[in-house]
C-alpha cells in the first residue's frame, strides 16, 4: 500500500509539473513583430508590425512594466500588467488611446496583421 500511495504522489507532482510548464507557455505568448525589436518598445517608443499576439517588458516609469498586444481583425487589445496594476485599451483601426502614459496609433488592422506606433505621453 505505501508504494501505491509513493506512486501516486509520484504521479500527482508530474502532472503538476507539467500543468504548470502547459500554464507558463500559454501565459507568455511568443513574439511575433517585425521591423524593430520588441526591446526597443522598453521606452514606450517604437513601431511595430504584429503577425500575432506579443507581450513585452516596458520601463516601470509607467506604472506598468509589460504590455501585451492581441488584435483581431476589428481590434487590437494593449494591457498593461505590473504589481497590483491593470490598464487595457481596445482600440480599431485608425484610433488612438492610451495605456498608463503610453499612446498606442492603429495604423494598419487585418485579421493577420497589425501596424502599430506607440508613443510615451509622458
Amino acid at each position: 500500500m505505501a508504494s501505491s500511495v509513493a506512486a501516486r504522489l509520484s504521479l500527482a507532482a508530474a502532472l503538476s509539473a507539467a500543468l504548470s510548464a502547459a500554464l507558463f507557455c500559454a501565459a507568455a505568448p511568443a513574439a511575433h513583430a517585425s521591423g524593430r525589436d520588441l526591446r526597443d518598445c522598453y521606452d514606450g517608443r517604437c513601431s511595430l508590425t504584429l503577425s500575432g499576439p506579443v507581450s513585452f517588458p516596458v520601463s516601470p516609469r509607467f506604472g506598468v512594466t509589460s504590455l501585451r498586444i492581441s488584435f483581431t481583425s476589428q481590434q487590437v487589445r494593449v494591457i498593461g500588467i505590473g504589481t497590483n496594476v491593470m490598464s487595457q485599451a481596445n482600440l480599431s483601426r485608425g484610433s488612438v488611446g492610451s495605456v498608463n502614459g503610453i499612446s498606442v496609433e492603429v495604423r494598419s488592422l487585418s485579421a493577420s496583421r497589425a501596424v502599430l506606433r506607440l508613443t510615451p505621453d509622458l
